[in-house]
């Protein structure tokens, strides 16, 4: 496993990050079995990087993660979880100081652990950024000043969220940024936001290197938002791959890791074998031809996004039918 840093924070994170979402049943049903082993993989694979949210299943995610992480070293992995968001079926956001702490001190008894190794703003595109930066952050740097947080970032989908805080915050108040489906094999508009995370000092997670399902072989989900016309050309990528005896599953997570200025890219799984798989792939060449061949399929809808958030904080997306 090669390891990266992440920004300023000292952290060095494996490439391959483990996403606990999946351990919230947000996908289907799991046992506490299947999270314990899936989790033991990950950290057994070099795996050192672990992002949850009290958001994923309605806190079952932390409940798990705790779980499995019990009587594991606590040197052997680093923790980052999040505040603000706890429903986005509901639309269940809270910024304020008072839910932050409150959120901190019980994903801590949740997780079972003292301290938090990153705490982060969640999905900051739904909240009143005044204040994120008036209340939250400062909120968030207190717990860190007491020994609860070590470190503290923010997450979102609409990439000019990151900005529209880090600008307007004194440097290292925002150690580093979460973003997802934008550095994948369909969407790269990530990579122009890297020059001005690394002038920042700020490090750079990446999430959903499929798409949140798009270029999978299962194909993506009822509810994504996604037009019809990005998931039938990923569609046609998948089923390419799928000819060629392929898995662009492998392709995926293997071009996201190779950018070195992305610390670490999170994949999602509550199933033992998937992620020794993924950690595998991460350790082999990447398929160049493949690789050329499923970009040349893609280029009809490449930077072809969706957006969401409050309207002030969308990014312009273009949709097609």
């Amino acid at each position: 496993m090669q390891y990266r840093k992440l920004g300023n924070t000292g952290m060095d994170v494996s490439v391959l990050g483990f996403g606990a979402s999946s351990l919230g049943a947000v996908f289907r049903p799991v046992s506490v079995d299947d999270c314990i082993s899936t989790v033991h993989a990950a950290l057994d694979g070099g795996i050192n990087f672990i992002d949850v949210s009290p958001a994923y299943g309605g806190t079952l995610a932390e409940l798990n993660l705790g779980r499995a992480l019990q009587g594991v070293a606590r040197d052997r992995y680093y923790l980052a979880t999040k505040i603000g968001s706890y429903s986005e079926a509901r639309g269940d956001y809270d910024f304020s100081k008072a839910s932050t702490e409150r959120s901190v001190e019980h994903s801590l008894v949740r997780l079972g652990v003292d301290y938090l190794d990153l705490i982060q703003c969640h999905d900051i595109e739904f909240a009143d950024h005044d204040q994120i930066v008036n209340e939250t952050l400062p909120a968030l740097h207190a717990l860190k000043e007491q020994g609860l947080v070590r470190h503290v970032g923010i997450t979102g989908l609409p990439l000019g969220v990151f900005r529209s805080i880090i600008d307007r915050v004194p440097a290292g108040m925002v150690e580093s940024i979460l973003s997802f489906c934008h550095y994948e094999l369909n969407d790269t508009s990530l990579a122009d936001l890297l020059p001005y995370c690394q002038e920042k000092g700020v490090g750079v997670i990446n999430a959903s290197p499929t798409g949140m399902g798009l270029l999978t072989e299962r194909g993506a989900p009822s509810w994504h938002p996604a037009s019809k016309t990005i998931q039938e050309v990923c569609a046609k990528a998948v089923q390419h791959c799928q000819a060629k005896g392929e898995d662009i599953v492998k392709l995926a997570v293997q071009f996201c890791c190779t950018n070195p200025d992305i610390a670490t890219t999170l994949v999602g799984t509550a199933n033992p074998k998937n992620i020794r798989d993924n950690i595998a792939y991460v350790s082999e060449p990447m398929n160049e031809q493949l690789l050329d061949e499923v970009m040349d399929i893609l280029a009809p809808i490449h930077n072809l996004t969706f957006t969401r958030g409050l309207p002030q904080h969308r990014d312009p997306a273009e949709i097609l039918g």
